[in-house]
């Protein structure tokens, strides 16, 4: 893609995502800034913090675990490492994200189930089971192009549902109970 599909798709993924009840209702959301080729957060951050929704972004710990910090807006980023953005003020704590009402999820692919594939690095894996060990709700929403809404992935124990996957032409719900 290039960098001008990649930014029409970010434009478009945020239109749809903001018509979701989970997201038009949040007072917190967790997300990320996306890099690289992933689909374009940027639009939908903006949006979001324009609504006066605070929105936690994670910071990578050593350990891949996430910490998390307010978005105050793009010159509030820091370049870190794994050429991520990352916000540069105070750090919560990565037990922050218990108190967003919707958690925004990078990955790979979603199937017809709600099941996702993530990158590997676990990162999401422990904000998810941090999640259920709180007993936390959020609603959970994938961001992907459209490609990568799929039939069927593989999925292990440990592996969490999501409740929506939004990609640049559509919002899809899951009701599958795993």
């Amino acid at each position: 893609m290039t960098a001008d599909d990649v930014t029409a798709a970010g434009e478009a993924l945020a239109r749809h995502a903001l018509e979701l009840p989970e997201l038009t209702g949040a007072r917190t959301v967790a997300a990320y800034v996306s890099v690289g080729s992933e689909p374009g957060t940027r639009p939908l951050l903006e949006a979001l913090r324009a609504r006066g929704v605070r929105v936690l972004l994670p910071v990578l710990l050593p350990d891949n675990d996430l910490d998390w910090a307010e978005y105050t807006g793009p010159d509030g980023l820091v370049r870190a490492r794994r050429g991520l953005l990352e916000p540069a003020g105070g750090r919560l704590g990565p037990d922050a994200v218990t108190g967003a009402d919707a958690v925004l999820l990078p990955g790979l692919a979603v199937d017809g189930r709600g099941m996702r594939l993530g990158r590997g690095g676990g990162s999401y894996d422990r904000v998810l089971a941090r999640l259920a060990r709180a007993g936390a709700d959020p609603a959970l929403v994938a961001l992907l192009y459209d490609d990568e809404v799929v039939a069927r992935v593989p999925d292990e124990p440990h592996d969490h549902l999501v409740h929506a996957a939004v990609t640049p032409s559509a919002a899809r719900r899951f009701t599958a109970v795993r």
